[in-house]
């Protein structure tokens, strides 16, 4: 099994609060895409959109994922990790992939701030229009997902958690 862990899926989702709760669950360490950006930028993620544009925020994001070459951590993505294939495949080859699936409705009570989140969306499309094109990508590239739409944050970290030991068991890691 791999040693990393990567959470993909919507903004408002939770990967980052989940992949921090999972870091301390398994004694990883914890990677958050949109920080290394705004680290490596000196930008917000909104900073980039206003300044260019979502493409090239994307453009962006696959950059900084290609340079992660790491061991025992918990990966969470930027919602729109999912557009560059060349970033999938390679944290398909460093991690598995768990989908943090949130439905629509869900995500409408979590997210209030879409115009101004940094969320690499075209100009003019909606959250609704958005929620869709991204299902197929997350499921497309997930190794496992998980409904998060009845647990709090705690729980989902801890169902995770069993996967990774039922998965490192049957894999002879442990």
């Amino acid at each position: 099994m791999k040693s990393n862990l990567t959470l993909i899926g919507m903004p408002g989702a939770g990967k980052s609060t989940i992949g921090i709760i999972l870091a301390k669950f398994l004694a990883c360490g914890f990677i958050d895409t949109d920080i290394l950006i705004q680290i490596n930028r000196q930008k917000s993620l909104q900073q980039i959109i206003e300044e260019s544009d979502h493409f090239n925020l994307r453009k962006i994001e696959e950059e900084e994922i290609l340079k992660i070459n790491v061991k025992n951590q918990i990966i969470a993505t930027g919602g729109s990790a999912v557009y560059s294939e060349k970033a999938m495949k390679h944290l398909q080859a460093i991690s598995t992939i768990i989908f943090l699936q949130v439905g629509y409705d869900e995500l409408l009570k979590r997210i209030h701030n879409f115009n101004t989140r940094g969320i690499a969306s075209a100009k003019g499309q909606s959250f609704r229009d958005l929620y869709t094109e991204r299902q197929v990508l997350y499921n497309r590239y997930a190794d496992v997902t998980i409904d998060c739409n009845e647990l709090d944050q705690e729980e989902i970290a801890e169902k995770i958690t069993k996967i990774y030991h039922q998965k490192r068991i049957s894999d002879g890691k442990e």
